[in-house]
């Protein structure tokens, strides 16, 4: 599930006329949001051994393999894409704690062996849904007063 971002082609006209120190304001901004949706989402997951919280994170560019995305904000440069994600590797069941499972018989390794139902225990996008009013305002406020700063020739 990636989420469309509307006005990007928009945004990236605008980003093209600005200078490098207002795309750091502007980072700053999305580096900023993202800490607090991951801070959230670690708080809200459950631990057992660790691994899925630890799991949790932000990175520009792509995610690790096997990590679900909450989806990603790209520019044409790919200097200013964020993408938030769960899971790796180890901890590749993140997607089952998010959504559950309905019980099954088992394949692979375990062949025949009877799954239990898991309930879905949210914590990846209840995060970003709680935050994404937040991030998306904190960004528009750097973008106009990034702008406001290129007007005034700062």
């Amino acid at each position: 599930m990636a989420s469309r971002i509307e006005g990007l082609k928009k945004l990236q006209a605008k980003l093209d006329r600005l200078p490098a120190k207002v795309k750091q304001r502007i980072r700053d901004a999305m580096e900023a949001g993202a800490d607090e949706i991951v801070a959230l989402a670690k708080s809200l997951v459950p631990s057992d051994t660790g691994a899925l919280r630890d799991s949790i994170g932000w990175t520009y560019g792509r995610a690790p393999k096997g990590a679900m995305t909450i989806g990603k904000v790209e520019t044409t440069g790919g200097d200013l894409t964020i993408t938030i994600y769960a899971g790796n590797s180890e901890a590749f069941y993140a997607r089952w704690v998010e959504f559950g499972t309905k019980e099954h018989v088992a394949g692979g390794k375990f062949a025949g062996a009877k799954i239990k139902e898991q309930p879905a225990r949210p914590f990846f996008y209840v995060s970003f849904r709680a935050n994404r009013k937040r991030v998306k305002g904190r960004v528009t406020r750097a973008i106009n007063k990034a702008a406001k700063e290129v007007a005034a020739g700062s």
